[in-house]
């Protein structure tokens, strides 16, 4: 088994999946981070339980905006406002200084919700926090 699925399996992502679709039903997601970490998680697990209408990634260019990427529409980084998702699921193993810049930078001002896809235990926060 490779780390991130053994991961994913160490922070019962399984069980993290179930309260996330709870929460979020009827909600828009967009999903930022289209790396490693989400093509394990597409491919293991069943996440049809949210409404993606997008994924989004600071690799994709204008250019690539409605092509598809493991079956979601492009959408990038710069555009996803215009979506008009209720949430951002960042899918990054770090994810605290991308959440921070979302939630005071790009969609200040906006109603959109940011959350990591994957949470992690605190005491794993703190130590990403100081290191």
């Amino acid at each position: 088994m490779d780390k991130e699925l053994e991961y994913l399996k160490s922070v019962n992502f399984a069980k993290q999946l179930k309260k996330l679709n709870k929460k979020l039903k009827g909600k828009t997601v967009v999903i930022y981070g289209a790396g490693i970490l989400f093509e394990k998680l597409k491919n293991n697990y069943d996440l049809s339980g949210l409404n993606i209408i997008g994924i989004s990634d600071r690799k994709y260019t204008e250019e690539a905006e409605g092509q598809e990427h493991l079956g979601y529409k492009i959408i990038p980084l710069d555009r996803i406002a215009d979506y008009k998702p209720d949430y951002v699921l960042i899918s990054t193993l770090k994810f605290l200084s991308i959440m921070d810049d979302f939630k005071n930078n790009v969609f200040k001002g906006t109603k959109i919700k940011v959350l990591p896809l994957v949470d992690k235990p605190f005491f794993t926060l703190l130590k990403e926090i100081f290191e």
